[in-house]
Order: C-alpha cells, then structure tokens, then sequence
C-alpha cells in the first residue's frame, strides 16, 4: 500500500494494549482488554477500515478482473463507501466468483463476511446461492447509502418512500408549525430547512417523469396520493402549506390563494431541478470520474420494443432545451447550468 514503516509503527503502538470500561447508570465495569474490532469514536478507524477494504479489492484483483459491468469500455464490479460494498456482475457465475475472491481475502486480514447481512438482487430470475452451508437472501430492492435501490432500476419507489418520510417529519414538528406563536416567514424557512431536505435527499439521481412532478405538488396541498408520481410530489408541497396555514379541507382555498400567501420564491419541484442541473454541471468538467462515467456512457445491448422509458439524460436535454452534444461542447458548470435554465424560461425555478 505504500505506507512508510515509521507510521505503521506508530499506529501499532498506538493499538497494542488498549482496554476500556463500559460506563452505566450505576457506575463503571472493570477494565478489559480490547480485541477485534473498529474502534468506537476513534477518528484513524474509519481510515484504517478503508485501508483494509483497499487491500482487499486489490489482492482479490477485481480491477483485473473482467467480471463486471461494460459501460463506455469500463469494466465495473464494485462500488464502496466506508463498509457498505456492492458487487456488480453480468451473470451469475461472475458474480460467484467475485464474491468468493473478496471473502477469501478478507479471511486472511482477519475480516468475515456476514452471510445475513449480504443480498443478492438480479433484474432476471437466479437460483438460491448456498456459502459455507449458509444460503444468501434474494430480494427485490435493498438500500445503499441512504437510497432504495430497485430491481427495475425505477425510482418511483424512492420518491414515494421519501415523501411519506416528508410527511412524517411534517407530524412531528405539527405543534410548531400551528403555533401562534411564531411568524408565518419563520415557519415557511422551518418547512424548507426540516422537511424539503429529507425529501429531496437523492433527488439529484432521479429520473423525474410527469407522473412523478404532480406527486410533488400534492403532498404540500392534499392527503391525496394521486397515481401519477409527478402530481405527488406538487401535491406534497401544497399539504405542507397548508397544515402550516391551518386550512382544513373543508375551507374551500385554491391552491394559487396558498402559494400566493405563503410566497415560497421557488417550488419544491423547482429546487429539485435547480439541484439536478447543478449536480450535472458539477460532473461535466471532470476529465475521468466514474460519476460522469455511469451518466454519458453506453452500454451492450438493445433497449426493448415499445414505449422506451425515459432516461436521466432525457430530463436534462428537456429541461435546457438543448442537445447533450451541445451541452458537451459548452462545458457546462454548476452555475451555468442553472443560468442557462433561467435564460430559457425567463423566470426562476417555480
């Protein structure tokens, strides 16, 4: 790995011989000797723990190896953060045997793989897989980094899971929200700093279609879900304005009387596109990273017959009104992009 000795020197020392006691509510446990294991509230663990997964992927030599996933002539097999690993295969005998080289590597650093806590999700039917006597679960959707991650590669399950999340940080701060107590600006910036946040967090990678823009709206304005995902997400909006006023349902108020009173400046669909284009134009720039990778490469294979389903890059192109091989020739920026998109309506996001 090309660390220097005097360092890993000094991190031994630093390791050998630690004890710790557990501190409860009716005083201390006696001392005893630390083993295995990352160290609680250590600021070098997470580092060391990457060092470790580093030596791992590179002895099981899985950027060597030609199990993965083609994108752009890039052969991708894994992707990590901290501990959560994923592995990426085009069949299942790959897959097999990445994982066999990543558990055999990590045996000999003092690490296992915790069969319970490892999924498998394929897009097309697979067997049961059995390690060490132990069989892995198959399922439909896990999460990664926060996100749901779906067979199907559709994120319409993610934005409903992130707007009911939304509604139910709304509840809990209901008390606030109806207060008389505090000003109707104070409320609409506690609305955009506590609840907008959680709904939008990986709103950057979704490929938003109409369907989910009304869903948006709805959730500020109704306790209706409606079908479409795009409806939801304006509905969403309007339900926060209006617990936030007061208004019961039986108050007949349109929606343009909410948005009018509580003067939002932009909509949350609005701040979702502004974050998309800003995370697009952040990614343009970079000369070789895997993020612009995944996002302009091409892949083997036909689409399917019929209606073809929109892609990321179409929202991007619809949005700026602008071919990608424009946008490319530009260079875009963060900024630009969001300028670009105010030139082209004429108005800020709303």
């Amino acid at each position: 790995m090309g660390i220097p000795d005097h360092l890993t020197c000094l991190l031994r020392n630093l390791y050998a011989g630690q004890k710790a006691t557990v501190r409860t509510g009716h005083g201390t446990t006696d001392w005893f000797q630390i083993g295995k294991g990352v160290r609680q509230a250590c600021i070098l663990s997470p580092c060391l723990f990457n060092l470790y997964a580093e030596r791992i992927m590179r002895n099981a030599g899985l950027e060597e190896a030609q199990a993965g996933i083609k994108i752009a002539g890039r052969n991708i097999n894994n992707l990590r953060y901290a501990d959560d690993t994923t592995l990426m295969a085009e069949s299942q005998e790959e897959l097999k045997s990445l994982l066999m080289k990543v558990k055999e590597e990590s045996e000999k650093v003092g690490l296992k793989l915790s069969i319970q806590k490892s999924k498998i999700m394929a897009s097309g039917p697979i067997t049961s897989w059995e390690i060490d006597g132990e069989t892995v679960e198959t399922v439909s959707d896990f999460f990664f980094l926060g996100s749901k991650i779906t067979a199907d590669g559709d994120c319409s399950h993610e934005i409903k899971r992130r707007l009911l999340l939304g509604r139910k940080v709304t509840t809990n701060v209901d008390s606030i929200l109806k207060s008389r107590d505090i000003t109707l600006p104070t409320k609409v910036h506690l609305v955009k700093a506590m609840v907008f946040p959680v709904v939008m967090c990986g709103c950057e990678s979704w490929t938003v279609k109409k369907a989910e823009h009304r869903r948006i709206d709805a959730f500020e304005l109704c306790w209706t879900i409606k079908k479409a995902e795009r409806r939801r997400i304006d509905a969403f909006e309007l339900w926060c304005w209006r617990r936030l006023l007061r208004v019961p349902w039986t108050a007949r108020r349109s929606n343009q009387s909410i948005l009018k009173e509580i003067s939002p400046e932009y909509s949350l669909e609005g701040l979702m596109l502004k974050l998309k284009l800003q995370y697009f134009g952040h990614l343009m720039p970079r000369a070789d990273s895997l993020e612009k990778t995944l996002m302009l490469g091409k892949t083997k294979g036909r689409r399917r017959r019929g209606r073809q389903r929109m892609r990321y890059l179409d929202g991007i192109t619809d949005s700026m009104d602008m071919s990608l091989s424009k946008l490319r020739e530009k260079g875009t920026t963060e900024d630009e992009m969001v300028g670009w998109h105010h030139q082209l309506n004429g108005q800020e996001f709303e």
